[in-house]
C-alpha cells in the first residue's frame, strides 16, 4: 500500500510538470507519457489538469511514426464522421479519458473497398477533413494509414499484435459490422479471442438508426450525389461541404454583374448533383450567404466534362484569389439549365440569389 501511495504522489507530480510543459509547448503529445505510470482504471478521481495533455490532437500517417501506452482504440474508415460514427467516437473519448487513457482512432485512405474492388469510391471527407472532425469530438490521436493490397492480406492476429505493440492497446471499441484482417476474418468474436491472448478488451457498439434505417456512409453518398443535401445533413449531423482554393476562371460572372468564386475542390470527394444550391460560404472565420452552381455551364461551355464549383457570395466585394473557401450545402434550389440568352441567365441568377437569401434567412 505504501508503494501504491508513493506511485500516486509521483503521478500527481508528473501531471503538474506536464501542465507546465504544455503551456510552454503547444505540441506536447502523449509520447511524453510513454513508460510513465498510469492511474489504475478503477480510480475515479480524475485530476482537473488531466485534460491539459490530451490536446492538441496528434495526426499521424503510419503506425511507425509514434508509440504510446494504454490506448483506447477504435478502427474504421469513418467516412463522413456521421451521427452513427459519432456515437462510437464520443463513447471512446468519454470512457478513455475517464480511465486516464488516450483516445486513439485508426482510419484508412484510400477507402479499402476501392482498393479491393477497383471501384472509384468517392469520399464524403478527405483525410484532413476527417481528422478535423475527430479533433472537434475530443480524439487525442488519429492515425490515417494508407490502405494497400498488401495490408489487406495481413492476418487479424498479426495486425492486432502490431497495434498492441505500438499503442499498448488496452480497450477496443468497434461497430456492429466491423471486421479487419485477411478475408475480414477479424470480426467481433475473433478479435475478442485475440484480445484474451494479447490482454485487451473488446466492446461492440450497436448501429444507430433513424426512421429511414441504419445510418451509413454509403446511403449518405447516394443522397449527396443525387442532390439531396438536406437529407444528407440529417444523417451527417452537419451540412455537407466542399472546400478548396479560389482560382481564376473565365470571369463571365463578373461581366454580367455576378462575380463568382471558382473553387478548386478535391476530385476524390463526392460532388452534389449538378444544379444550384443555397450555401453558407466560410472564408476563414467569416460566414457569407452564397448561391452556388455545380455543373458544366451549358450556356457557355457545353463541351465541359468535369463539373465546376462556383459560388456567388451575397453582399460581398473582395479579391479572394488564392484563399481557401469552404461551401456548406444547405438546400438545393434547382437543376442546372441552358439559357437561350444572357438576359434570361441574368434574370434566373437574380432569382436564385433571392431564393438563397430567403432560405438562409429562415
Amino acid at each position: 500500500m505504501a508503494r501504491a501511495n508513493g506511485s500516486r504522489r509521483k503521478f500527481s507530480l508528473l501531471i503538474k510538470h506536464i501542465v507546465i510543459a504544455t503551456k510552454q509547448s503547444p505540441t506536447l503529445s502523449w509520447r511524453l507519457l510513454r513508460a510513465k505510470e498510469h492511474r489504475p482504471r478503477n480510480d475515479d478521481k480524475k485530476p482537473p489538469e488531466m485534460a491539459a495533455f490530451f490536446h492538441p490532437m496528434q495526426h499521424y500517417h503510419s503506425l511507425e511514426e509514434f508509440s504510446t501506452d494504454n490506448a483506447w482504440l477504435t478502427v474504421g474508415v469513418f467516412d463522413g464522421v456521421h451521427r452513427g460514427h459519432r456515437e462510437i467516437i464520443r463513447k471512446l473519448v468519454t470512457d478513455a479519458h475517464a480511465n486516464h487513457a488516450p483516445a486513439v482512432l485508426l482510419t484508412f485512405d484510400p477507402h479499402p473497398a476501392s482498393v479491393l474492388t477497383g471501384r472509384d469510391i468517392k469520399c464524403l471527407t478527405t483525410p484532413a477533413e476527417r481528422a478535423d472532425l475527430m479533433e472537434s469530438l475530443g480524439v487525442d490521436i488519429v492515425i490515417t494509414q494508407r490502405f494497400t493490397p498488401d495490408l489487406s492480406t495481413v492476418p487479424a492476429h498479426e495486425y492486432m499484435s502490431r497495434l498492441k505493440e505500438t499503442l499498448g492497446l488496452s480497450h477496443l471499441l468497434i461497430g456492429y459490422d466491423f471486421a479487419l484482417g485477411r478475408g475480414r476474418e477479424g470480426n467481433a468474436n475473433r478479435l475478442t479471442e485475440i484480445g484474451r491472448e494479447l490482454n485487451y478488451t473488446v466492446e461492440v457498439i450497436k448501429a444507430l438508426s433513424d426512421e429511414s434505417g441504419v445510418i451509413s456512409s454509403t446511403e449518405i453518398r447516394k443522397l449527396v450525389s443525387t442532390g439531396n443535401v438536406t437529407e444528407a445533413a440529417k444523417l451527417l449531423g452537419y451540412h455537407y461541404s466542399m472546400s478548396g482554393e479560389v482560382i481564376h476562371g473565365a470571369e463571365r460572372g463578373r461581366k454580367i454583374g455576378f462575380p463568382t468564386a471558382n473553387v478548386d475542390y478535391p476530385k476524390q470527394k463526392v460532388i452534389p448533383l449538378n444544379g444550384i444550391y443555397a450555401c453558407w460560404a466560410w472564408l476563414g472565420k467569416e460566414r457569407f450567404m452564397a448561391a452556388t452552381n455545380i455543373g458544366l455551364n451549358p450556356t457557355f461551355t457545353p463541351e465541359r466534362q468535369t463539373p465546376s464549383l462556383e459560388a456567388y457570395l451575397l453582399d460581398f466585394d473582395r479579391d479572394i484569389y488564392g484563399q481557401n473557401l469552404k461551401l456548406e450545402f444547405v438546400s438545393r434550389i434547382r437543376d442546372e439549365l441552358k439559357f437561350d440568352s444572357v438576359d434570361a441567365l441574368i434574370w434566373k441568377i437574380q432569382d436564385d440569389v433571392n431564393k438563397t437569401r430567403d432560405m438562409l434567412s429562415n
